[in-house]
């Protein structure tokens, strides 16, 4: 019995699966997921048209089924099944993924809603002329074959690839530890390309983007920007910023706007993206949006989405860039195969390697064409000495008893060759009339000729290089046609205020400092004295304390009693239910401890205007609107305080205007702002008013001659009074009585100029909130205490008003009959009025 030998090899684990998996992955590399630099094919591809071409699919044959074409491919070629070939054959044939299909199908090929193609059993396909370039002079010795993976048959290495195809339609592919994403390219700008290359070998990539502008998805859409494809092109890696092209169209029924998409990033699922939208829609996180419909058909894409009525189609469609692949990055890695290895490779390289491999194909070409040339000119020249010699060439055939004897007295009397000799033999009986007689001396003359043109091509670098420029402008007189994709300039990062539609909203401000904004729909308008909303569950020992109306986009100024300022956006304050408490303030600003909010002012534009404070015990101070443009987290000083002082109200000015302060006890001052000189953030200010006992500053108003001076009091009262019921005198005085204060009406809470158009929000410490006309409360005197404004609960008060503008307010089912009240209180006199004292002129 003979024992069998024992077959073991000691190996490191470590060396094994590091040898094993290198193996694998350099398998994946070349043999399924990178294209190879010169034809752009992987080699499924390859193989895919090259057993088409065996089946003489043609662009000008008949189709033939795709069942068919992957058996054959898996067949000769591929090593894999049937179920792996089909789908690349399908891909090739999406006229939505290569910019230049190179299988024309027939039958369901899929669609760019995902929608999956039919069974291979069911479709038909052959060759584009795309790829008929591709293949053309595959038989004249071009390339290179190798066997096929069973050893049976020879399969090209690699395509001639007249047409440049991988910059044209690109490559996509995943493989161990790299991936490539070349995007596709417009053919006329490709040979445009590779003709300045073939012209100026150093032409720099500078001059080069000039000509190959950027990347042409099939699919269209819009570049933002090209410092992503200059990254691209001159590394081979890069980010490019692709959008879908929209427009705004007027809806046929119901007059509203619609916004239409006509044009997708590449590679994106239609479905998708309609998913993707309507989700984003159920979610809030689009609310323009009231409907989305699918219109696209074989002619291209088109989605439709109905906007609501009044909504800004600029937010809706920066909503859709942002938070949808509507706008997405193309990632560029050109990574090719080059000489059997992957390397990553700019612009300027892959057209060099391109220029390179068919300066190959041509002299490889014309080698092969020379060779048949040299190989016929043999023939002719042999059947030229026959028929010189026809007398004796018959004699000594006669002669002969056999072929081959004939063959050999032919070599032996007249020198031939034997392919000479058998040509001879074959030579039929029509050669000998005169009329093929010339025909054989034309075909050798222009045989001579042939041969000495391709040597002197095969000698010459200029004559191969004018062969690929030719060829070059064929294929862009063939195949050239218009960008599908536009590139346009760059596109910052989407700020808050492009996805916000702008609004007015109600912001309030609780006394123990908590925050909210509310859109104005979510309150209805009432008459005077109506009892209300309830306008936030503030909690028993809260009040609302301050309300105002802005815009979404609005910079919010908060001004704290110690004279410090805070910025916020208020599309960032949290937009809450009417009976929500709110955010708290110190949670969204850097608020220090003891700090408390005495004024918010909404502010567009940081331009040339003036901010005028006043505090608590009159002192005044005006300061450039520009030097509070540069925000901070942690907040400014606005103006130095005194240690028993604390900041009341702010308010713009445009630098020429007269202004009233108001106080606690019913006082007001009116006096030009050119009275109070500029200063800056850090001054203390000089003296508005003089103040009389316990009184205290309430509230600084703007005068406005077509407007009134409202002033409202704690207890529901308030009146207008025309603005020339207040004699302009010197900034520093007592000023004359505003309204009288009692016990029925109270002290003054605040008082704002107001117009007849214009609306008004009221707030009471108990959290109600009630809105209101102007021209419902009436215009009397400065002496009187008012008339009733607000009904108010036992022990509410009434804590603060905003005004706002009559076309902000929702229409409202009707408003209640003003009544008037008013006072026993007469008129001051004149000489009341004048009471006042000289003002100060050093700052406090």
């Amino acid at each position: 019995m003979i024992e069998a030998q024992e077959n073991i090899r000691e190996s490191f684990i470590e060396e094994e699966m590091k040898t094993s998996y290198l193996t694998f992955a350099m398998s994946v590399i070349v043999s399924r997921a990178l294209p190879d630099a010169r034809d752009g094919l992987k080699p499924s591809q390859r193989r895919i048209l090259v057993a088409m071409n065996d089946l003489g699919l043609s662009p000008r044959s008949k189709f033939r089924k795709c069942a068919k074409i992957a058996g054959d491919t898996t067949g000769n070629y591929h090593p894999h099944g049937e179920q792996v070939v089909y789908p690349t054959l399908v891909r090739m044939a999406q006229d939505f993924n290569l910019r230049y299909p190179l299988i024309l199908g027939q039958g369901n090929f899929g669609s760019i809603d995902g929608d999956p193609p039919a069974a291979m059993r069911y479709t038909e396909a052959r060759l584009t002329e795309a790829s008929g370039a591709i293949l053309e002079d595959l038989e004249k010795e071009t390339v290179d074959f190798a066997p096929n993976y069973d050893g049976t048959r020879q399969e090209p290495t690699v395509l001639p690839s007249k047409f440049p195809n991988l910059l044209c339609n690109g490559s996509t592919g995943i493989a161990v530890g790299m991936a490539t994403s070349i995007p596709p390219h417009n053919v006329g700008e490709v040979c445009d390309g590779i003709l300045k290359v073939l012209d100026d070998p150093d032409v720099s990539v500078d001059e080069l983007l000039t000509i190959i502008k950027g990347p042409d998805f099939p699919t269209g859409g819009i570049i933002c920007g090209t410092r992503g494809i200059e990254r691209g092109y001159r590394t081979g890696r890069g980010t490019v910023m692709v959008r879908a092209r929209i427009h705004t169209e007027e809806a046929k029924k119901g007059g509203k706007k619609q916004v239409v998409v006509t044009e997708i990033p590449y590679q994106l699922n239609r479905d998708k993206v309609i998913e993707k939208i309507a989700n984003l829609v159920k979610e809030d996180k689009i609310t323009g949006i009231s409907d989305i419909r699918n219109e696209s058909d074989r002619e291209g894409s088109r989605l439709v989405m109905e906007l609501k009525r009044g909504e800004e189609e600029g937010v809706v469609i920066n909503q859709l860039y942002k938070l949808t692949q509507l706008q997405d990055s193309f990632s560029i890695i050109m990574i090719a195969l080059v000489d059997g290895k992957p390397q990553t490779l700019g612009i300027k390289a892959l057209l060099l390697i391109y220029r390179d491999y068919r300066m190959e194909i041509i002299r490889r070409r014309i080698s092969f064409l020379l060779r048949k040339a040299e190989e016929r000119a043999h023939i002719v020249e042999g059947l030229r000495i026959g028929l010189k010699n026809i007398d004796e060439v018959i004699a000594a055939i006669k002669a002969s008893p056999a072929v081959a004897e004939a063959r050999a007295a032919l070599i032996e009397k007249f020198e031939l060759s034997e392919i000479q000799a058998g040509a001879i033999l074959e030579m039929r009986l029509q050669r000998l009339t005169s009329l093929e007689h010339n025909k054989l001396e034309e075909e050798y003359d222009q045989l001579c000729r042939d041969i000495k043109g391709y040597k002197d091509i095969l000698a010459r670098e200029e004559l191969v290089l004018d062969i690929i420029r030719e060829e070059i402008r064929e294929i862009k007189e063939k195949f050239g046609d218009a960008r599908r994709t536009d590139i346009k300039g760059e596109v910052e990062e989407f700020s808050k205020e492009e996805l916000i539609v702008e609004a007015d909203m109600a912001v309030s401000l609780t006394h123990q400092g908590y925050i909210k904004r509310m859109p104005l729909t979510t309150y209805r308008r009432q008459g005077r004295g109506g009892k209300g909303v309830i306008g936030g569950d503030v909690g028993e020992e809260d009040f609302v304390a301050h309300l105002f109306i802005a815009s979404t986009h609005d910079y919010l100024l908060f001004f704290t009693d110690q004279g410090r300022v805070y910025w916020q956006k208020v599309y960032d304050i949290p937009q809450q239910g009417r009976l929500a408490r709110g955010r708290a303030i110190i949670n969204l600003l850097g608020i220090r401890s003891g700090e408390s909010i005495t004024s918010m002012f909404p502010v567009r534009e940081f331009d040339g205007r003036q901010l005028v404070m006043v505090t608590e015990k009159g002192t005044i101070k005006k300061t450039p609107l520009t030097d509070f443009s540069r925000p901070k987290r942690g907040g400014i000083i606005a103006l130095k305080l005194n240690p028993d002082d604390r900041l009341v109200s702010v308010r713009l000015t445009g630098g020429d205007d007269e202004l009233i302060i108001g106080t606690e006890n019913g006082k007001a001052i009116r006096f030009h702002e050119k009275g109070v000189r500029s200063m800056g953030r850090t001054a203390a200010g000089v003296r508005g008013i003089r103040l009389m006992g316990d009184d205290r500053v309430k509230g600084l108003v703007v005068v406005q001659e077509e407007a009134t001076l409202l002033t409202v009091c704690e207890r529901g009262f308030g009146k207008r009074t025309t603005f020339g019921a207040y004699p302009c005198i010197s900034r520093g005085g007592q000023g004359v009585i505003n309204i009288s204060t009692s016990e029925r009406n109270g002290k003054v809470v605040t008082l704002t100029g107001v117009r007849d158009g214009d609306g008004l929000m009221l707030l009471t410490a108990g959290g109600k909130i009630i809105r209101m006309a102007v021209r419902s409360i009436s215009t009397i005197g400065r002496g009187t205490q008012g008339v009733r404004i607000i009904s108010l609960d036992k022990g509410d008060r009434l804590a603060s008003l905003a005004c706002i503008r009559e076309e902000k307010l929702p229409e409202s089912s009707g408003e209640q009959a003003p009544v008037e009240i008013e006072t026993p209180h007469e008129e001051p006199s004149a000489e009341e009025t004048a009471a006042t004292e000289p003002p100060e002129t050093a700052e406090q």
